[in-house]
This record gives structure tokens, C-alpha cells and sequence, in this order.
């Protein structure tokens, strides 16, 4: 029987799929076609494997007269990519006999080829070898390159191929080759392209508090403030004071950038990730999606910051589709075959100026707008989207005897780090009964209730600020839940009137 099956994978989103290589060699004129809605780069590995096998050694398509189908099954599912090359070519050698048979119930094949047989890498091989453990697959063939991000899955034995030629001689038993060792990860606090410490920002006491409670509780963050006051360089100070990433956050950033093809030539990504897209991004850049979707910048930001510029600046579309990921933590592509869902638990730092010229409320320089022009531009940014930052905050212009002090206060950079890793500690043992709710800005209205404890003057204080001040059902308990950080800065075990009363002060401007 000229028939063979192997198994290879298709990435969709961030989930790879399992998929079948069913190979047919019959009699007949030459031909070798490829079925089961394969796109064009798919398409064109006919020419690619017939090259390999044939500087492999062994008798490439092209010298027999036979007729040659490959079939991916599923196949209603799209085929993309170039990592079916591996699995297509030990495929066809099956079915021509070129190769001795072997259990392929259990092994899965990735990974592009070259003309002269030599693996290439491809992406979203940790996607694949976590889809491999999860269907019980034992072996998983991947390029060299690729070896170490798949050796991160504990329980797949992953076999770096560096060649065709050298896989043959492996599955013929004539080569062996070496397993990769287990890919051990330790957490890094930030990456090697972080731009700010905390301790480089001079003055600003007030957002440097704002950055912690943020850091410790996740919760997002919106400063206004006049052109040059830091805004910015608070945003990228953020991450210098996040707690590195658990070995799950890890995964599961790894994942997405994986999938997106934008590892880089790491095996991983051990650091928290800061995104900042510039305003003239698209929805689909921002949001993810595409003829073949891919996560966006909200989701590239998962487990760390998404830092927006000038949020005025965005395009209106653009910032109403931010309200449904940041109340969910998860981006939905809609499409007419299925819903993709990428994860987006992000922190989103906002900046914006109080008007265009960038200076009114300022004490030192004139404002050159109009009253209309204040309210045209800061109507921008909709009431909804507000509701949902938690923390918002006004960056004054810095003092002329903060930016002469050449003093860095090392030791509250350290202390600020100490006391965000001890509140997460809180919360993850405050969690631990709900999977993966990791922060207090992550909890539902019910976790809220059972899990926050009021006295009678703080319930009295809350009672009072909701009747005065028109706060939404979501802002009552956003500021529940931003006061609950504070508390657990302070290793409080119930939230008291001083921790709401401050919670409350970040949401003054929504209300003006």
C-alpha cells in the first residue's frame, strides 16, 4: 500500500491544531499536488521538498513517473506556513518505501526545509510542543533553532533536527540523535532594551505612588499633565518596579509572541513586555486580527504595559475597541468559520495633554485654546474608556530644585519593589481558589464581595461618595478594588475609610 500518515501542526491564533499528512503514491503520469486549503506558501512546498529530498540523497518526485497527493486534513481548517515541509517529506518517503516503517501515531514533524535539505526555523513551535503534550504525543521534530522553545513543555521529548538527511539517518537508526534537555527559565525582572528606572525620575512623588498601587493591583492608569512633565518616562519606569513573571506567565507570553513570529532569536520571553504603539496604528495592529490573524499590540502586552501616547491622538474607533479587552482580558476576532480569542491582561498606562497646546491649568505658561477647544479635545477620550482606567492622575510640571538634585534615591526603589512583591503575594493567596486571577484589578463583582471585608465607617464613607458623585456600578467597584491594593500595600487586612478615601481621589476627574 502506497499510503501513508504522519502528523504535523497548523498555529490559529495562538492555538496550534493538530494535522494530519496523509500521503498517496499511485502509478501514472507525474504530478504532486497538495489538498486541504493550503495557502500559497503551503502551495509552493512541493518545489522545496522535491530539492531537499533530492540533495538528501535519496529519489526526490520528479525522477519517478507517479502521481503524488498530500492531503492536510482537517481540511476545512486554512493551512499557512511553511512547517508542513518536514512532515510532507517523511511522508512521501513512507509512502515510496524509501523509508523503514515506524510508529507515527506518537511523533509530530515541523519545520521548514531548504533547497539543500537543511531545517529552517518556524513559528510557534512552543504552541505546538504544548498541543503535542495536551493529545499525548510522546516525540516532537523540530529545526535546531527552534529546540530550546520547545524544550520549555515538560513531558514531549523534543529531537533537534538539523537536517533531513541527519532525521532519516535518526529514524533509520543509523544516527541517533540527542534529546534537548529540559529548557530551564529564571524570571527576569525586565528586558535588555528597558529605558527608565524608577530611581531616574526626579520629583513626581504623587505618580510614582500612582505607578505602585498600578504595579501591585494591575490596575490601569491615566496621567494628564503639560508637555515635558515625564509623563513618559513614568510609563517606561513602570516596568522596573513590576515583580518578574511567574514560569506560567512565562508560557503563556512565550506563546504569543511565538505565534507571531517575533521571538527574535530567544528562546523565550523571561521579562514583562512594554508595548507602545504609535497613534497613527490601525485597529487590527492594535486589537489583532488580519487576513490571517495575528494578536495585536494588546495582546504582545499581555502580563505587562501597554503604554498609549497622546490617547487624544488615537483614532476614536481605535480606543472604543480597547473598552471590551481591558473589562474581559481577552481580544475576540470574530470571523465567519470560528471566533479566535487572544489573551490580553495588560496594564494600560495613558497619557494625554489637558488640551492642544498642551498648557491649560498650567501655573507658569498661558493657554492659548479656547473653552471649546479644552472640551472638543479632552471629549475625545469617551466616557466609557474612563470608567474603566482606574487611577487617574495630574503630572505637574517638575520644580527647578527636583531636577537640580543629583541625589537617586536607591533605597525607595528597592522598598517600592519589596512592597509590590508582598501585596501580589496577597493576592495570590487571596486567589488561589480562582484560576488565573492573578490580580485584585482582575476581580469580578462577586469575587469583590466575598473577598473585600468593610467596617460600618467605611461602608458609611462608600454609601456617601456613591450617592454624591454619580459613580457607575463598574466605578463603585473599581474603586473597591483599587482600595483593596491599598490595603494590601500597607499588609491591611481590611480595606478601611482611608484606603477608599484615597481609591476615590484617582476617579475625581471623571466626574468633573
Amino acid at each position: 500500500m502506497n499510503l501513508s500518515k504522519v502528523y504535523s501542526a497548523a498555529i490559529e491564533g495562538i492555538e496550534a491544531k493538530l494535522i494530519e499528512i496523509e500521503t498517496d503514491v499511485n502509478v501514472g503520469l507525474h504530478s504532486f499536488t497538495i489538498v486541504g486549503l493550503a495557502d500559497k506558501s503551503l502551495s509552493e512546498a512541493k518545489e522545496r521538498v522535491s530539492s531537499a529530498l533530492k540533495n538528501s540523497g535519496v529519489k526526490p518526485p520528479t525522477k519517478e513517473n507517479r502521481k503524488i497527493l498530500v492531503n492536510l486534513a482537517p481540511a476545512d481548517l486554512k493551512k499557512t506556513g511553511s512547517q508542513y515541509d518536514l512532515g510532507i517529506a517523511i511522508g512521501y518517503l513512507l509512502a515510496t518505501k524509501q523509508l523503514k516503517e515506524f510508529n507515527t501515531k506518537d511523533k509530530i514533524f515541523a519545520g521548514e526545509l531548504a533547497l539543500d535539505g537543511a531545517l529552517r526555523p518556524v513559528s510557534g513551535v512552543l504552541n505546538i510542543s504544548r498541543m503535542a503534550k495536551t493529545e499525548k504525543f510522546k516525540e516532537v521534530f523540530v529545526p535546531k533553532e527552534n529546540a530550546a522553545e520547545a524544550a520549555i513543555i515538560d513531558g514531549v521529548k523534543v529531537i533537534p533536527v538539523g537536517s533531513l538527511s541527519d532525521l532519516i539517518n535518526h529514524l533509520e537508526d543509523r544516527r541517533i540523535i540527542d534529546l534537548q534537555p529540559k529548557t530551564e527559565i529564571e524570571p527576569s525582572l525586565s528586558s535588555e532594551h528597558q529605558l527608565v528606572d524608577i530611581t531616574d525620575i526626579k520629583g513626581q512623588e504623587n505618580a510614582k505612588r500612582a505607578l505602585m498601587i498600578a504595579a501591585a493591583g494591575g490596575h490601569n492608569l491615566l496621567m494628564q499633565g503639560t508637555p515635558g512633565a515625564g509623563k513618559t518616562m513614568l510609563a517606561q519606569a513602570l516596568v522596573s518596579i513590576l515583580p518578574p513573571p511567574s514560569l506560567g506567565e512565562i508560557i503563556e507570553v512565550t506563546q504569543i509572541y511565538s505565534s507571531a513570529g517575533l521571538l527574535k532569536g530567544n528562546s523565550f520571553i523571561n521579562w514583562r513586555p512594554f508595548r507602545s504603539p504609535h497613534q497613527t496604528a490601525s485597529p487590527v495592529a492594535v486589537i489583532g486580527g488580519g487576513q490571517n490573524p495575528k494578536p495585536g499590540e494588546i495582546s504582545l502586552a499581555h502580563r505587562g504595559v501597554l503604554f498609549l501616547d497622546e490617547l487624544p491622538e488615537f483614532r476614536r474607533d481605535l480606543l472604543e475597541a480597547l473598552r471590551q479587552p481591558m473589562e474581559s482580558g481577552k481580544a475576540i476576532i470574530s470571523r465567519i468559520r470560528n471566533n479566535l480569542v487572544f489573551p490580553a491582561k495588560f496594564i494600560l498606562v495613558a497619557a494625554m495633554n489637558p488640551c492642544p497646546c498642551g498648557y491649560y491649568g498650567d501655573e507658569e505658561k498661558e493657554c492659548r485654546c479656547g473653552a471649546y477647544e479644552v472640551i472638543r479635545y479632552q471629549k475625545k477620550v469617551s466616557g466609557p474608556l474612563l470608567d474603566r482606567i482606574d487611577l487617574q492622575i495630574n503630572v505637574p510640571r517638575v520644580k527647578i530644585e527636583h531636577l537640580q538634585n543629583k541625589n537617586r534615591d536607591q533605597k525607595s526603589a528597592g522598598e517600592m519593589r519589596e512592597k509590590i512583591l508582598a501585596a501580589r503575594e496577597l493576592q495570590a493567596a487571596r486567589f488561589a481558589q480562582w484560576k488565573g486571577i492573578l490580580t485584585n484589578s482582575e476581580m469580578t463583582s462577586k469575587m469583590c464581595d466575598e473577598s473585600i471585608e468593610l467596617d460600618k465607617a467605611s461602608n458609611q464613607f462608600l454609601k456617601d461618595i456613591f450617592e454624591k458623585s454619580l459613580i457607575s456600578a463598574r466605578g463603585y467597584y473599581r474603586i473597591l478594588k483599587t482600595a483593596r491594593t491599598i490595603a494590601d500595600l500597607e499588609n491591611s487586612n481590611n480595606v478601611r475609610e482611608d484606603h477608599l478615601a484615597e481609591a476615590f481621589q484617582y476617579r475625581l476627574r471623571e466626574s468633573n
